[in-house]
């Protein structure tokens, strides 16, 4: 069995790996090709383009990259065109993957799309576009359930790997001892980590807003001690830039990479709105969320926008569990003032556990296995109509 497989960046590259160890164990012969990331690689995925080449946000960021895209575009449909797979699944990135699914679609190959648009949130429009390109939706999170069925396009929950993969419980002080040890960190003392983003644009958005929060607290407070992981050389280099600006040292330390381990050995986190807070969730670590775009991007999106938070454990509570802080509210008082709260309030803490732990159990589903068995299941059902 041959199965396409398109994944535009790290998370659908972790997305992909599970799906194709758990294809692989109901389906030994098959094999996958694509775009993918450097798991999807280790586990034999043959990437014809280095997946960072498909890795930009926004509305705006992606027309200066749109010849290339459009290229790369182009030769997947004739590839897939010419040589059809038995199934093929589009990973996450849905301003690039919904287009070629459609195409792929039309010549009547089998098509999934692996985590559901964020149609319910904003361009709700799409969700005639996802029914004319794919034939199943697999999606993480319940809540996005009902948005599909209204519209009668086919989906299926699958849950999210990542609460398979971490404990009810998050770990408990021996995963946060554990990765302090890891990290070469004192065992003792209050640990916050600052993950402004992965990305330049990111970082030089909220990067400064978060260090300046850290000074503000460690006026405070001096024994708190700051985690800061870059996801590589290049954003390792601008948080150290960034520090010396800020004229800061003492009290900081800055990882190459090793972003799960500085998440699980901190107290507290401030983290821009993304997957890492559905991680920081599951952990059952306190978070406070900040985002910022560029002013057009925003302007756009906060048009669009058709629903009253950003963040994943908001959006799973349906309430507003953890503070989140966006564009003109991403200020050193608000950010401050919200950790301070966090470090001081026990009985927020409890309270935020025991939401995260609901949270928890609702999407721990075993997504590996059932998003497996869902897609070999199309496949199957495909085949038999052919012949």
């Amino acid at each position: 069995m041959r199965i396409g497989m398109i994944a535009g960046e790290a998370s659908g590259d972790t997305l992909g790996e599970g799906l194709i160890q758990a294809i692989r164990r109901l389906c030994p012969e098959a094999t996958f090709e694509g775009i993918g990331g450097p798991k999807m690689i280790a586990e034999g995925f043959d990437s014809f383009v280095p997946m960072e080449r498909l890795s930009v946000m926004g509305f705006v960021e992606p027309l200066a990259r749109l010849p290339e895209l459009l290229r790369i575009k182009r030769d997947l449909e004739n590839h897939f065109i010419a040589s059809p797979p038995d199934v093929f699944i589009g990973i996450d990135s849905p301003g690039f993957n919904l287009r070629i699914e459609k195409v792929i679609h039309d010549k009547r190959i089998p098509t999934v799309h692996y985590v559901s648009p964020s149609v319910w949130a904003w361009g709700q429009k799409r969700i005639h576009k996802i029914a004319q390109a794919t034939d199943l939706v697999l999606a993480l999170f319940p809540f996005e359930i009902p948005f599909y069925e209204q519209h009668q396009v086919p989906v299926k929950l699958v849950g999210h790997p990542l609460a398979d993969n971490i404990p009810m419980d998050g770990g408990g002080e021996e995963e946060r001892t554990s990765a302090r040890l890891s990290l070469d960190l004192p065992l003792q003392g209050r640990y916050i980590a600052l993950m402004p983003g992965s990305r330049r644009n990111e970082i030089a958005r909220l990067g400064r807003q978060f260090v300046e929060t850290a000074k503000r607290l460690l006026a405070s407070d001096p024994s708190l001690r700051f985690l800061i992981p870059c996801a590589n050389a290049a954003r390792y280099t601008q948080v150290q830039e960034l520090l010396a600006q800020c004229g800061v040292a003492e009290g900081f330390y800055v990882f190459a990479g090793r972003s799960h381990e500085t998440m699980r050995a901190a107290d507290i986190v401030l983290l821009a709105s993304g997957t890492a807070t559905l991680e920081a969730m599951l952990l059952k670590r306190p978070m406070v969320v900040a985002y910022s775009l560029s002013p057009l991007t925003y302007a756009l999106a906060s048009r669009l926008l058709k629903v009253p938070y950003v963040s994943l454990p908001n959006l799973l509570a349906g309430e507003r569990l953890v503070a989140e802080f966006l564009q003109n509210d991403v200020t050193v008082d608000n950010l401050a003032g919200e950790i301070q709260r966090l470090l001081t309030d026990t009985q927020a803490q409890q309270s935020l556990a025991l939401g995260f732990r609901k949270i928890h159990a609702q999407i721990r589903l075993g997504a590996d296995k059932q998003a497996a068995q869902a897609v070999l299941e199309l496949a199957k059902q495909k085949s038999a109509k052919s012949r």
